[in-house]
């Protein structure tokens, strides 16, 4: 590694994920004031607050790659921006229904798929020395990892939709008077892992660690 980049180069790839953290920092702290309704603004930061003391405490105890960190900052960025107008409410995601004639935002639809997407290559990166050996099975593991977390979240952003203020809530949750709403955002995501799942195959060649 050292041959092929000089120190300088080096030393900006290990502080790639800083500046992303700065990065972002400084987009959520923009987005934090006046946001369009912000008791959903609060409810859709808990997930930020659960999680990125844990990427920040990555870096430092088992350290990811730059591929994990700028995919997990392209979604978190993409989640605090939505969270500042809500799903429902995003403007481009408003523009796109407007131009082509449809009747709901679907922002919400296109996170979901790219949590699929994104999130199988941070998880294979994560849970790269315990990945079964077999393709096939590396490919479900990393899907049913994936899918479930994404579910899970589901379910618990229902159960604060519904326990918190009921206004609130539904702005949350983005219903968008769809009832199936949660049923199709979970089968997005599964269909964004497959697609996650068959990149990293192709591009990445993904194989479990060989142990010594």
């Amino acid at each position: 590694m050292e041959k092929m980049f000089p120190n300088r180069v080096l030393r900006c790839l290990r502080e790639f994920p800083v500046v992303l953290f700065l990065v972002f920092s400084a987009l959520w702290v923009y987005l934090a004031i006046n946001p369009l309704y912000r008791e959903a603004w609060m409810f859709e930061n808990i997930v930020i607050a659960l999680f990125a003391p844990m990427v920040v405490w990555s870096y430092f105890a088992f350290r990811l790659s730059n591929i994990s960190y700028l995919l997990i900052f392209i979604f978190a960025s993409l989640h605090i921006l939505a969270a500042h107008y809500t799903y429902a409410d995003t403007p481009w995601g408003r523009f796109i229904s407007e131009l082509w004639g449809l009747e709901r935002n679907h922002f919400d639809r296109v996170a979901h798929f790219l949590y699929g997407l994104f999130m199988v290559a941070v998880f294979s990166d994560l849970l790269k020395k315990y990945l079964p050996k077999e393709k096939w099975a590396v490919g479900l593991f990393l899907f049913a990892i994936s899918f479930s977390v994404g579910a899970l979240y589901e379910v618990g952003e229902f159960v604060v939709g519904v326990v918190g203020d009921p206004e609130a809530g539904l702005a949350f949750l983005g219903f968008q008077g769809d009832i199936w709403d949660t049923q199709k955002d979970m089968v997005l995501q599964g269909i964004g892992a497959i697609c996650g799942i068959l990149s990293l195959f192709f591009f990445a060649k993904i194989s479990p660690e060989k142990k010594a």
